[in-house]
């Protein structure tokens, strides 16, 4: 099958969830700046959210250029992706608007595990069908942040309710190690 059509669309979906996202930011009603300083909470969810989108379409693109072919299996898990992703602008307005509360905080944790769970399985189906010697398998190694980073999701799900700070810098973390350009995909397929 023609990978195309699968990158295009999840691309679409991407770019729909991101308009979604920044349609919920709603200016407010009074003309100060200060006025400015109740939308913070609100603000902050929406750039964690979006360097989270921005992480998971870099890595798709880039994941993309070292697949030979799309099966029915790659197709049902790149979809399986996009429904976590797809969840996003909720689980966001969700703990904005609630100044990061536990509750919406521990939620938007398991939307991040969800995602990053749904993207090891569409890493492991395109493996399955391109083979464990293909480009993205080679490229993909043993895959430490793949690998560690639903951990980190699973520790902020229950520190929420402790402290649901401690959880939104676990968030920020795990956005750090994957916000750091990725090269092993471009070295293998520049050999």
């Amino acid at each position: 099958m023609n990978k195309q059509r699968l990158e295009a669309f999840s691309d679409g979906v991407i770019a729909i969830l991101i308009t979604i996202m920044v349609l919920e930011l709603r200016p407010p009603h009074d003309p100060r700046f200060g006025a400015l300083v109740e939308l913070v909470p609100v603000f902050l969810s929406y750039v964690l959210s979006f360097v989270y989108l921005g992480i998971y379409w870099n890595n798709h693109h880039h994941m993309f250029h070292a697949v030979q072919h799309v099966s029915g299996g790659v197709l049902w898990a790149n979809l399986h992706l996009l429904f976590w992703l797809s969840l996003f602008p909720f689980a966001t307005a969700w703990m904005g608007e609630n100044h990061f509360a536990a509750a919406p905080t521990a939620f938007y944790g398991a939307i991040l595990l969800g995602a990053a769970l749904a993207y090891l399985i569409l890493v492991r189906a395109i493996i399955a069908v391109d083979g464990k010697h293909s480009e993205l398998a080679l490229a993909i190694g043993k895959d430490w942040k793949g690998r560690i980073s639903p951990l980190f999701y699973i520790a902020a799900i229950p520190v929420a309710f402790v402290n649901q700070y401690w959880s939104d810098v676990l968030f920020v973390i795990v956005a750090l190690l994957w916000v750091i350009p990725d090269r092993r995909i471009e070295r293998r397929l520049a050999k």
